[in-house]
């Protein structure tokens, strides 16, 4: 259908496109739209609720998205007055929709750790404590929202806790990192895109596989092989330590924002993950 809708997605597709066809998809979040230009070109439209992710996403597309050329979307257009972003649309399928254990799958992570990887070492960081000590310090809060919600108890205050010293006294080698890096943030087509910027900073290199490590990969370890081989090296031992403690923060964090957001999912997937580590 035409689209007129004084949606400010919409009116920003409007300014810089000219007259658009709102082309329904059910996987994307509700806060984003696709759109067919005239010409059939297919853009998404994408505004944040938030100032703080719509200024991190910009700032990632204007920077830090020249490494990433080919392999995700271009910014179109913006309107910071509504914390909207107009941007080209990645042909191809989520990854999240390829089926288990299925050469699809293990080819999708396969591409997904040659990308990051070229992000990563075009954005190389020597080792430093700084890294490790802001980590440390960001997790204290996680930890501190988790005990006054009464979402954990004393034995996994002080396990979190533990992770929360290990980190605040490790040296890590940074990078800029997606930061939510995961199969429904993957597009396979005839090529690999990634999309989703609004978490990308930079960060402990390590933290980058988190996501995939505990929501992902221990129930299908060759997933883990698949995407190292295309990454261009495995992790050594010591950053197999590390990543455990990033488990921690990833078993935090679900555990406060499924309880804030009541989402029985995210605060299940919490409680998982902080079972693994004791």
């Amino acid at each position: 259908m035409i689209a007129t809708s004084d949606d400010p997605r919409i009116r920003l597709a409007h300014y810089f496109l000219g007259t658009v066809e709102i082309a329904p998809d059910p996987l994307l979040p509700p806060r984003v739209v696709r759109v067919v230009a005239g010409d059939g070109r297919h853009f998404v439209a994408k505004q944040h609720a938030e100032h703080d992710r719509y200024a991190g996403e910009l700032h990632t597309y204007r920077t830090w998205g020249t490494h990433l050329t080919g392999h995700a979307p271009k910014l179109v257009g913006r309107n910071d007055a509504t914390r909207t972003l107009l941007l080209t649309a990645l042909a191809g399928d989520r990854a999240d929709t390829a089926a288990p254990g299925s050469p699809e799958e293990e080819l999708a992570h396969h591409e997904a750790g040659h990308v990051l990887g070229k992000l990563h070492r075009a954005t190389s960081m020597p080792q430093g404590g700084s890294v490790g000590a802001a980590l440390a310090e960001r997790f204290q809060k996680w930890i501190d929202r988790a005990v006054h919600a009464d979402l954990i108890d004393t034995a996994e205050w002080k396990l979190l806790k533990h992770h929360a010293a290990i980190l605040g006294n490790s040296l890590m080698d940074g990078a800029v990192c997606h930061l939510d890096y995961q199969p429904r943030n993957w597009l396979v087509g005839d090529v690999f895109g990634v999309c989703d910027f609004e978490h990308m900073r930079r960060d402990a290199r390590v933290r980058d596989f988190a996501r995939l490590e505990f929501r992902r990969w221990q129930a299908a370890p060759h997933l883990r092989t698949a995407f190292f081989d295309g990454y261009g090296r495995p992790l050594t031992d010591a950053e197999r330590r590390l990543l455990e403690s990033f488990g921690a923060i990833e078993a935090a964090t679900a555990l406060v924002k499924g309880h804030k957001e009541n989402d029985l999912t995210l605060s299940a997937h919490g409680r998982t993950v902080l079972s693994r580590l004791t």
